[in-house]
């Protein structure tokens, strides 16, 4: 009864986010057919907002594991509220020791998990050097490494922001559409015998690439004084 009742509660989390992204920040997004559709998997992402777990679920259709910090469980209701979408507590953000044991507990029972190896919210836009911490999951796994680029979160909601910017679908843009690409899986082979600088450095341009395509699904903000072609 309890497994019924938290799909149900996933479910209408999953429908209410991407209606209020969709209506609210244009959200868009591609690549749903790189989503291992059973299994355990790993999704990588760059991290830009407090919207992105809910940016990312959105796009990758599968109920994922989301890592939540311990201080989020102190109240009661809002713990069960979140235990019941899946999130596991750990004592900070990013793949740290602390988190490790974790996310491979629920690789192993066939989840799949959502991580942010920046570790933090980026603070210009842009995406920061990776945690070595990722390194330890990827050698202990056997899942695939699915690259997950967000787009526009970070204008849509930086962590300087209290409230969110909205940008509706059917208004004119402010510059806050939101969307995400979902890359083709890795497989952590890949990285067996690389060095560790070469495997970070590998992981970056693969953030890098699904973040330019993300890029490139947003609307575009047209200055109202810059020249046209028109004649």
């Amino acid at each position: 009864m309890r497994r019924r009742y938290s799909w149900f509660l996933y479910e209408m989390g999953h429908w209410l986010s991407f209606t209020g992204l969709t209506w609210g920040f244009n959200y868009r997004f591609e690549g749903r057919e790189f989503m291992p559709q059973t299994g355990p998997a790993l999704l990588i992402a760059n991290h830009q907002s407090f919207l992105d777990p809910l940016i990312v679920g959105c796009a990758a259709r599968r109920h994922l594991c989301f890592l939540a910090r311990k201080t989020l469980f102190r109240n009661r209701f809002f713990a069960a509220l979140i235990d019941r979408l899946n999130a596991v507590p750990v004592d900070q953000e990013g793949v740290a020791k602390d988190g490790l044991k974790t996310i491979l507990e629920e690789l192993k029972a066939g989840q799949t998990v959502l991580v942010f190896p920046e570790g933090e919210r980026t603070r210009k836009g842009n995406i920061q050097p990776l945690k070595p911490g990722i390194l330890l999951l990827i050698n202990r796994m056997s899942a695939p490494i699915v690259p997950i680029g967000i787009a526009g979160a970070f204008d849509a909601l930086p962590r300087t922001r209290k409230w969110p910017k909205l940008s509706p679908f059917f208004l004119p843009t402010t510059g806050a559409d939101i969307a995400v690409s979902i890359g083709r899986p890795i497989s952590p082979e890949r990285y067996r015998d690389m060095a560790r600088e070469l495997v970070l450095r590998d992981l970056y341009e693969e953030l890098q690439c699904v973040k330019a395509r993300a890029e490139r699904l947003r609307r575009t903000l047209v200055c109202p004084d810059a020249p046209t072609n028109k004649r």
